[in-house]
């Protein structure tokens, strides 16, 4: 705690701090040395091979084909190469070892999707924007889907319209980096120009053909339209403000089977994307003071409204009597509506001090989102139901102040030492909704309805989605401290050495350490053999500890409680819940790297084994044994889960990465990219027990176990050719997905996404300055995972498994216009 406390004073005196430590900066760009920052819509794609790297190497001006751990660098221009402008959907499409599910039908995680490196889980990747941690959603996923129990970044909040360039780290980093980077780390760099700009519209639509397990239609329309603008301006010798803007509004889309309960049979729900509607602003700023000093900041704004629906209320007989009750005899479909409100930002201070590269900084961030429930009922309420309800708040917010310093010396050919301090302040709090939200009407309110009646006769809240209710509301803190030590040394002309230290104090759990080596030995200016050895580690999250949702149903005409709890609550504590410890990491690797001429080639193998990992218990409900409804009865609870440490699991794989470039004067430029990654997860230990029962009931059903084992696909490759001749170009990429199983409860129940080869043309026209225009068809062959079946589709609504790593959309078709300046 004492790091802590140094590392908030000197934050507090340091007010002008800000962005990440000199080995997160980006190098030296052509907005520092007074120049107009790189065309993004320009017709040549650019000469990605030879980019200098800042993620995983704190050494100036390294290669991402010089280094000792596997990087992937991918250029903005590449991310608005596509028909989508969400930035996690273009990031998944170019990079094999990142996939981005779009669930559907599973509330809050509808708008706010996670996406998986190497098919671990989404909290398992350290997102930085510039260098800098990013902060987490405040969104928890507790549904059954990929990810489930993660809190991660949400990368749609960065339009990539900002960007210059992504890089991606696959390799453990959490020694480098601090917590969360077990899997690797996703390195957001921002666009920095001192001159030009540009505009553009992406306009597109689906022309598909739906052919669900008891349906087939044609669908054309559900629309997107996206505008944005940037700008680079300059003052002074060296002084950039780079000025970034983005609207987005998207139609919803509706992937449903026919409602098998209804008569004649129709499509009842709606099944798909939400409806989006997000402005989004960013500024990226920089010049120096002095000789030896500069200053920088960035900050960024998203405003995003989506609606997203929930099973539809259908009049089945069960059902009939609570809708004709509230007056929705014919049923009515609710809508989950979350207005999330997103804030990035930093300023820091860098330079040069008695030979040291000192970088001090400072950051905050933050995500608030509202729930509410539109066109639903609570049936406590009878005819006089409110159809539209606020359901309360979930906000997380940030603060982390460093201080990094580098130096090289001349030790063996050169020795590079990097050390530093970093501190880090999280909030997390659930505001609880209005009482039609979760409750039943006050006594008397209801004309009509005898107190207690309502109750007797359904369960109370907002059909849907319940709201929070006071009992839930709660608001925790917690702060952390951390020193590190990176040194990387150039020991000969053929070897390269690093050894990396990090030591972490929490203020809930406690102590961590965490170190990494790693090594690259160059046999000839062609082949080298690189590898590293590291340990990591995963704090738990505030919203895995504290997050609560817990609510009244009737049982015999009896209310009780039943929800997630924290595993500390008392409830918790009954069960048998623990505080939860972070999750430990090791890490080894081991690849090669080949290049010829225009050609490169790295192959990279791994091991990654996780131990003490978290996950979100099942029911644990008082009709499983005495002891259980002895244990739940003082606290008028029915069934609660939480989350628990144990679980464990080894994931082993391969990532292949070839380029060519090409480079001709009669036929234009030719840039080939192969790269494909083959994974796989396997869960070694499975808690069966908790501190007081023993055994538990089932801690972790089937389907939550193959979720992590098979969620993702095992086999990811795309190919990819983007040829250019002046102002001309085209892009076709190829992208092989393979097999997964989304569970049931039993294997019959078990739905399979198929292997399946997605299609994508671009062709484009792109003045340096002028015009810029793109027409382009994602999925040209139209091609969908394989269907849903009966079995798990008893209401019909599911028309394919959300577990999809390509989605289930169709074919999409999309013109991008704009100019360049």
């Amino acid at each position: 705690m004492i790091v802590t406390e140094l590392l908030l004073t000197a934050a507090a005196i340091a007010t002008a701090a800000g962005q990440a430590s000199p080995a997160a900066q980006p190098a030296p760009t052509q907005a520092e040395e007074g120049q107009g920052a790189p065309v993004a819509g320009a017709a040549t794609p650019a000469d990605e091979g030879a980019d200098i790297i800042v993620t995983g190497t704190r050494v100036e001006g390294r290669s991402r084909l010089d280094s000792a751990s596997p990087v992937d660098v991918l250029s903005g221009a590449s991310l608005q190469r596509q028909g989508t402008t969400e930035l996690a959907t273009a990031l998944s499409s170019i990079a094999p070892s990142i996939d981005f599910p779009r669930p559907a039908a599973n509330d809050g995680t509808d708008a706010i999707r996670p996406a998986t490196l190497r098919g671990l889980s989404p909290d398992q990747t350290l997102v930085l924007v510039n260098g800098i941690r990013g902060h987490t959603s405040a969104l928890l996923n507790t549904n059954g889907t990929v990810g489930r129990g993660s809190a991660a970044v949400d990368l749609n909040t960065i339009p990539t319209v900002a960007l210059d360039r992504i890089e991606v780290l696959r390799d453990g980093a959490s020694a480098q980096y601090g917590s969360d980077a077990i899997a690797g780390v996703v390195n957001l760099r921002l666009r920095q120009a001192r001159a030009g700009g540009g505009a553009q519209v992406t306009y597109g639509f689906y022309d598909t053909d739906v052919q669900t397990a008891n349906d087939r239609r044609h669908v054309t329309g559900e629309n997107a339209v996206t505008a944005s603008v940037w700008q680079g301006l300059g003052f002074g010798d060296d002084g950039y403000l780079t000025v970034s803007g983005e609207y987005t509004n998207r139609q919803p889309t509706n992937r449903a089977d026919v409602d098998t309960r209804v008569s004649p049979r129709r499509v009842t729900g709606r099944y798909g994307d939400p409806a989006v509607e997000q402005y989004t602003g960013f500024v990226n700023a920089g010049t120096s003071l002095t000789d030896n000093l500069s200053i920088y900041a960035f900050g960024g704004y998203q405003d995003r409204d989506s609606r997203g629906a929930a099973f539809p209320r259908i009049p089945t007989a069960a059902a009939l009597p609570a809708l004709t009750r509230a007056g929705l005899a014919d049923g009515f479909l609710p809508i989950i509506n979350t207005k999330s409100k997103d804030i990035n930002s930093a300023v820091g201070i860098r330079g040069d001090l008695a030979g040291f590269d000192i970088d001090l900084s400072l950051s905050y961030g933050r995500n608030t989102i509202d729930f509410r429930t539109l066109d639903s009922a609570n049936y406590a309420y009878g005819a006089a139901t409110p159809r539209n309800f606020y359901d309360g708040a979930l906000s997380y917010d940030q603060y982390v102040a460093g201080l990094d310093v580098t130096r090289k010396f001349d030790v063996f050919q050169s020795l590079n030492v990097a050390f530093g301090i970093e501190g880090r302040r999280e909030g997390y709090k659930i505001t609880a909704g209005e009482q039609a939200s979760y409750d039943n009407p006050p006594a008397g309110t209801v004309t009509g309805i005898p107190a207690g009646t309502a109750l007797a006769l359904v369960p109370p809240g907002a059909q849907g989605f319940g709201g929070f209710a006071p009992r839930n509301a709660t608001e925790r803190s917690r702060r952390n401290g951390s020193i590190y030590l990176d040194l990387e040394a150039q020991v000969t002309d053929k070897l390269l050495f690093g050894i990396a230290g990090r030591a972490e104090d929490y203020s809930d759990f406690g102590t961590t350490a965490t170190g990494k080596v790693s090594a690259r030995y160059d046999f000839a200016d062609w082949i080298a053999l690189r590898g590293t050895a590291s340990t990591g580690f995963r704090a738990p999250s505030l919203q895995q500890q504290y997050f609560t949702q817990v609510a009244s149903v009737v049982t015999n005409g009896v209310p009780v409680l039943t929800g997630t709890v924290p595993s500390t609550s008392d409830i918790g504590r009954a069960l048998g819940g623990r505080p939860l410890e972070p999750e430990k990491s090791t890490n080894l690797s081991v690849g090669t790297v080949i290049r010829a001429g225009g050609f490169d080639l790295t192959v990279d193998a791994y091991r990654i084994h996780i131990r003490d990992q978290i996950g979100l218990s099942e029911n644990i409900g008082a009709s499983f044994s005495p002891q259980v409804a002895g244990l739940l009865t003082p606290f008028n609870v029915s069934a609660a889960r939480f989350f628990v440490n144990g679980l464990a699991s080894t994931t082993k794989g391969i990532d292949v990465v070839a380029h060519y470039r090409l480079r001709t004067a009669a036929a234009g430029a030719f840039d080939l990219t192969v790269a494909g990654n083959i994974n796989d997860v396997k869960v070694t230990r499975v808690p069966t027990s908790t501190a007081t029962l023993n055994p538990a009931p089932t801690l972790f059903a089937r389907s939550r176990i193959l979720t992590l084992e098979d969620g993702t696909p095992q086999e990811k490759v795309t190919g990819t050719i983007d040829w250019s001749l002046d102002k001309l170009g085209a892009l076709a990429r190829v992208t092989y997905y393979g097999n997964v199983n989304q569970p049931g409860t039993t294997p019959a129940a078990d739905v399979f996404t198929g292997r399946h080869a997605i299609t994508d043309l671009e062709l484009r026209y792109a003045a340096a300055k002028g015009a810029q225009i793109g027409l382009g068809v994602s999925n040209l062959f139209d091609v969908y995972p394989d269907r849903t079946i009966p079995a798990n589709n008893s209401t019909g609504v599911l028309g394919f498994p959300y577990y999809s790593p390509f989605g289930f959309n169709g074919r999409y078709v999309y013109a991008r216009v704009g100019v360049n300046w």
